[in-house]
């Protein structure tokens, strides 16, 4: 409910790049044309469904672009965005004609309108606020005409810079009053009562902090940034999923990708011009040193070949990362000031290959009813970049799969909410583990035949009982698994109405490929859209996602979320069925599902969420906030109030107890972050009545036992 204008910590990971320090800089205009006629060549004949650049696309892309420099109307003029409309219906000719004048003054306006903007904060920072006058602030920003002039972009700082010290203020009163209601009687020294007065000056002090730090990142980026943004503005009018990325970006999209990178292995903040570790990685290079220390400050950087440390103190943070991450294999000389004493430090950390496993599969195994079952939870579906072979989801889940099965598991739960895809690869192996062999999905190039994508290994590797966990944020190739499952009715899904609706395929084409020469250094990569999957029964998955088997209430079930909410989405068709035969493995598919309906309709828990979910929604759609201390009060507590009656939601107790697999038990002996983590998944796991009710399933499901024998499976 706080609207604290607060920093968002920008935590980057120390990824391998392929990085020099003596290129050209991005503020070379030819490289900015050179990107610019590159993006356009690709869009114009890669892209699945080509949009005209013509006017009617050059204002969308202004409007849009207007919006990404400022959403929150606090920076430009009205008269700021007349002197830009000019360009409106001319970026398609500034395309062709690798024109920059539009960029080139809307980047340089934006970095004078943002030096300005800090001085008005920092001066309406230094008077106190009256929190008895009675104020409305509406928060619905991007509708908002632009300020007519500098009082009434004054006028807006000055509201939104109280409402972020009217929030602090409003916890430091609240904190005070139950010092006095406890009377804090075992502390041997009276805690310090600060007037009301006093209160608001702490808490104004605490707003000036964060907006220093945001105006401080702000000011930090860089003209190549802010082209950055230009160039996406372009790319997503094709649709919401072709994108560019700038070096940096395509590292952590790597990262991302394959749930590992090179480096120390710890994560930065920047804050006060210092550099801080924020956190260390568990089982990275740092952590298995055991030198380098949460809340750290790194002061200097040297390489292992270099006489000379390099000060990072004042540096911009991404800049500071170019120098201290690297391949595997290289070390790097850090000097650190130690947040224990202050004392300063030289640390050597060999980089290497650091892995996210929070990325990875993991299961766990549960006894319910007298049967053991096992969960497989799958964040998204990596690989390794360079090599598949190396690691990927398909090989880590069929590894889990076939450790529950030693541990005697009677049914499988795939739980695959919040995982936003991957690797198209990775699903076409996975769903090869539930069937015997046969088309996994289909997908379609503009204009072409769609090619099907088979499993057409023949063996099966868990032939019991299958239900898949998704929900509205499940999107891409967790909707190709699912409707994979679901047209063979292999498995029953279990999520809410439906999944994200992403049914896109992209490419990432390496831009650095299309120059015979490059004088220009790095330039990044661009993730374009081409092509389209579809089910095996025909149907796509863009825009309607799958439709659950059996529908359950979560918190997303009313916010738009999906991709029928977002800008320029492709539509939603329908090709011919591939040729596949229905699973027959089980004798009672359909009536298993109305049983799991009518468990899930008279659940007194599940339509408490339904409840939570409106209010959610409800209180998302309220822009309005009192800059009354009063009034601000009573709304919140009232909303607390309210929200005490979804207090038994998190209290909900299955009371059932997951246990991770023998091998991950002996990992714990050395690692104790990985145990703590596991056992945080598993209490999540125990109070989780979806998982509860994906157990009551596989106990209805009933295996065809005729059908079974013909199966072949994989010996384990």
């Amino acid at each position: 409910m706080k609207r604290n204008l607060k920093l968002v910590a920008l935590v980057l990971l120390f990824s391998v790049a392929s990085c020099s320090f003596t290129t050209k800089s991005f503020d070379d205009p030819d490289k900015d044309k050179t990107l610019l006629d590159l993006i356009a060549y690709l869009l114009e004949r890669g892209h699945y469904d080509a949009k005209d650049i013509n006017d009617e696309f050059s204002a969308n892309v202004f409007d849009d672009y207007i919006d990404a420099l400022d959403p929150y109307r606090r920076f430009f003029y009205k008269k700021d965005i007349e002197e830009f409309e000019k360009y409106k219906t001319q970026i398609d000719d500034a395309i062709r004609d690798k024109d920059l004048s539009f960029f080139d003054l809307t980047y340089n306006r934006l970095i004078e309108r943002t030096e300005e903007a800090n001085k008005i904060q920092e001066e309406l920072l230094k008077k106190p606020f009256d929190f008895e006058k009675e104020e409305i602030l509406n928060t619905e920003y991007e509708k908002q005409p632009f300020a007519k002039n500098k009082k009434e972009l004054k006028n807006r700082w000055r509201q939104q810079l109280k409402l972020n010290a009217l929030s602090s203020y409003y916890d430091l009163r609240e904190d005070q009053e139950k010092v006095d209601e406890e009377d804090d009687k075992e502390a041997k020294v009276p805690k310090e009562i600060l007037s009301n007065q006093e209160l608001e000056t702490k808490a104004r002090e605490e707003v000036a902090d964060n907006t220093k730090e945001f105006f401080e990142f702000t000011l930090e980026l860089e003209r190549k940034d802010w082209f950055a943004i230009f160039l996406n503005a372009i790319v997503e009018e094709f649709d919401p999923h072709t994108y560019y990325f700038a070096p940096v970006a395509k590292d952590r999209f790597d990262t991302q990708m394959s749930g590992q990178f090179q480096g120390i292995g710890a994560r930065l903040q920047k804050k006060g011009g210092e550099v801080r570790i924020t956190d260390i990685i568990s089982g990275g290079p740092a952590w298995r040193g055991d030198e380098l220390r949460e809340g750290d400050i790194i002061m200097k950087v040297r390489q292992e070949d270099e006489k000379d440390a390099l000060s990072i103190v004042g540096m911009r943070l991404q800049d500071a990362i170019e120098f201290i991450k690297g391949p595997k294999g290289t070390k790097v000389i850090l000097t650190v000031k130690t947040k224990l004493d202050g004392s300063t430090k030289d640390i050597t950390i060999e980089r290497d290959i650091v892995e996210l496993e929070e990325t990875y599969a993991k299961s766990a195994e549960v006894v319910k009813d007298g049967k053991r079952y096992g969960i497989v939870n799958l964040p998204k579906f990596y690989f390794t970049m360079d090599d598949y072979k190396e690691k990927n989801a398909a090989s880590d889940v069929k590894k889990e799969i076939e450790r529950l099965k030693e541990e005697g598991v009677e049914g499988l739960v795939i739980d695959l909410r919040n995982n936003g895809g991957g690797s198209l690869k990775t699903v076409v192996d996975i769903a090869g583990l539930f069937i015997k062999d046969g088309p996994i999905v289909q997908v379609a190039s503009n204009g072409d035949e769609p090619e099907v994508l088979e499993d057409r290994d023949s063996s099966v590797l868990w032939d019991g009982p299958l239900v898949i966990l998704v929900n509205e944020i499940s999107a891409s190739a967790s909707e190709i698994l699912a409707a994979a499952m679901q047209d063979y009715k292999r498995a029953i899904i279990i999520g809410g109405k439906q999944t994200y609706g992403k049914g896109t395929v992209q490419n990432v084409a390496d831009l650095n490929s299309y120059l015979r020469k490059n004088p220009y250094g790095d330039l990044g990569a661009l993730k374009l859209t081409t092509q389209k999957f579809y089910r095996v029964n025909g149907g796509s998955t863009q825009l309607e996602g799958v439709k659950s088997d059996v529908v359950v209430p979560d918190r997303f079930k009313y916010v738009d979320i999906g991709e029928r909410d977002q800008e320029n989405p492709l539509p939603w068709d329908k090709i011919k069925a591939a040729d596949y035969d229905v699973w027959d493995g089980y004798v009672d598919f359909e009536q298993t599902i109305e049983n799991s309906k009518q468990r899930m309709s008279k659940s007194e828990h599940l339509q408490l969420v339904d409840e939570y979910a409106k209010w959610i929604k409800e209180r998302r759609d309220d822009k309005e906030w009192s800059l009354n201390y009063d009034k601000y009060k009573a709304r919140l507590a009232k909303s607390e109030a309210f929200a005490k009656k979804f207090d038994s939601i998190d209290d909900y107790d299955t009371e059932l107890t997951y246990n991770s697999l023998p091998y991950e038990q002996q990992l714990f002996k050395k690692d104790t972050i990985l145990q703590e983590k596991r056992e945080r998944w598993h209490k999540n796991l125990a109070k989780d009545a979806y998982v509860e009710e994906a157990l009551n399933v596989l106990n209805d499901l009933k295996i065809n036992n005729i059908r079974r024998d013909k199966l072949v499976t994989i010996k384990d």
